[in-house]
């Protein structure tokens, strides 16, 4: 099983002699941290073979990895900054939408622009740069896809965003409304009638907004940047080389994916680690009863958390006879009264926590790294989905029978307090996310090992065209036969009217027939 040959992936990789070193630009338009992470981690098991990689993206680098140069434009990072100092959480107890769908297009054509108009971008691209191959992020590639025309090189996918399915469907993958959740509901592949008249009608809507922003709006910045020669974006996107998807069926669908997309969930899951010194003697405190963890990722910030709620997770853990840790990025003195089984952390080792034997629970927002991890780590989950892929994420963790989702517009300490004893002391929770962990181990290769290989296959096959399928290039029409379906009806309607008419003509010219024949016998009578 994979899990148990983490650590010596990297050193068999280097030592493999079949090489073909390369240039690699990656670039991540995600407007969170956790799109970076798949990258970096991809970038960990190419960079000892000999890739040189170039990485851009919002978010500064939180250490050096030798062999990798991170660009960080000044005007980007302030963008997406100011952009997402939100109050998720507020909005989503309030009942309202937590980002406005126009937001969202919004922020795909400004960010856009912000980084394409950056002067460290602009000195990046006329350095003349040659690379090999481009990495986009699946989830927002169209105004990278600017860079791939100016540096005219193959270019994969990472779909940070397990259930986008957008970038696979215009490569040609198999994507029916019928069994592919909308990400932003709160539904699984098994939709009764009114789930999927509701999960077409989003992705119609989505798919309509997501064409306008990028056919009138989005091309313009780009071409205004690169030039009018650049090709309709859309177009560009069905020639993407390989996608490296984030997902597996243990966790996210069973899905009929073509050959140019391979599966790499967990590519940044690790074996825990020995805590620090302070949480381990924490933890060591707690007896029998254990701890719990409680984090909201990175895209909800607590200094950005109602009041209210900072004051009911305050009950609710006093109440608890675990400890638990709290990741908390705002200063201690915002919480007065904090119990004395709770320890703040602004930045804790996520991992190393949820692989600890005193782990009972896990309590978080439910992204989609998050609960990669705590399958690979096999830790039961309370899910409080805030927005984007968490309610699709929570909704497939709940119905596998490991986790229990609730509504933060409907929260209460009680009910939040009743769903952390449940998944603690109902033994089918841990079962459940025990036996997902043995499925998710059970595989011929580690995702990094998967990823590295097809991105090494792409590089020397230049592009791997051959992966690529024609049904990228058909439409609605042409991919789901309508137009042979009208054709065979037009058929058929057409040889019902001249099989009548025969058989009118046969049975008239029968008549007439008989008539003559009647008349001739009474003439001779």
């Amino acid at each position: 099983m994979y899990g148990k040959r983490l650590p010596i992936v990297t050193a068999s990789m280097a030592v493999i002699n079949i090489c073909t070193c390369a240039n690699i630009l990656m670039i991540t338009m995600g407007g969170t941290k956790s799109h970076k992470i798949p990258f970096w981690e991809l970038a960990r098991g190419l960079i000892p073979r000999g890739h040189n990689i170039t990485f851009i993206s919002a978010f500064p680098a939180d250490f050096y990895l030798s062999g990798m140069e991170e660009i960080t434009p000044a005007g980007l990072v302030f963008y997406v900054r100011n952009f997402t100092n939100w109050d998720l959480v507020g909005a989503r107890m309030k009942g309202e939408e937590p980002v406005h769908p126009l937001d969202m297009v919004r922020y795909a054509y400004e960010a856009c622009e912000v980084l394409l108009s950056d002067m460290e971008t602009k000195d990046f691209l006329y350095q003349r740069h040659k690379f090999d191959l481009l990495i986009l992020d699946g989830a927002y590639p169209e105004c990278a896809l600017g860079l791939v025309h100016h540096f005219d090189a193959p270019f994969m996918y990472i779909n940070t965003v397990g259930f986008y399915v957008g970038s696979l469907s215009l490569a040609g993958n198999p994507t029916p409304y019928s069994i592919t959740p909308f990400l932003a509901m709160s539904v699984t592949d098994n939709m009764n009638l009114l789930q999927r008249t509701q999960n077409t009608l989003w992705h119609l809507a989505a798919n309509a907004l997501h064409s306008v922003m990028v056919r009138y709006i989005l091309q313009d910045v780009v071409r205004n940047h690169f030039g009018k020669d650049v090709p309709p974006l859309y177009d560009m996107s069905k020639n993407v080389s390989f996608i490296l998807q984030n997902g597996h069926p243990t966790m996210t669908y069973p899905r009929p994916y073509l050959p140019n997309v391979a599966e790499i969930a967990c590519i940044h899951c690790k074996r825990a680690k020995p805590l620090p010194v302070d949480l381990e003697e924490f933890i060591r405190g707690s007896g029998e009863a254990g701890f719990i963890y409680f984090s909201m990722g990175s895209s909800v910030k607590a200094v950005n958390m109602p009041i209210f709620l900072r004051k009911m997770l305050m009950t609710v853990f006093r109440k608890l006879p675990q400890r638990v840790l709290w990741k908390y990025e705002a200063d201690e003195d915002d919480l007065l009264e904090l119990p004395s089984n709770v320890k703040l952390g602004k930045w804790l080792p996520q991992q190393d926590i949820l692989g600890h034997p005193k782990l009972r629970a896990f309590v978080t927002h439910g992204g989609l790294l998050s609960m990669f991890e705590t399958v690979f780590h096999g830790v039961p989950v309370v899910s409080l989905p805030v927005f984007c892929d968490h309610d699709s994420n929570a909704a497939k963790a709940e119905v596998d029978g490991y986790a229990l989702k609730l509504d933060l517009s409907t929260l209460t300490a009680d009910k939040l307090l009743w769903a952390i004893k449940k998944v603690i002391h109902d033994p089918k929770y841990r079962e459940e996310v025990k036996r997902r962990q043995n499925l998710l181990m059970d595989q011929s290769e580690t995702p990094l090992h998967k990823a590295v290989y097809w991105t090494e296959y792409v590089l020397r096959h230049k592009g791997a065209k051959h992966l690529q399928s024609h049904s990228r290039h058909l439409g609605v029409i042409q991919y789901y036969i309508l137009d042979v379906v009208l054709l065979l009806l037009i058929g058929a309607i057409l040889l019902y009217y001249i099989v009548k008419q025969v058989l009118k003509l046969m049975l008239r010219s029968f008549v007439t027939n008989s008539v003559s024949a009647s008349r001739k016998n009474i003439k001779i009578d």
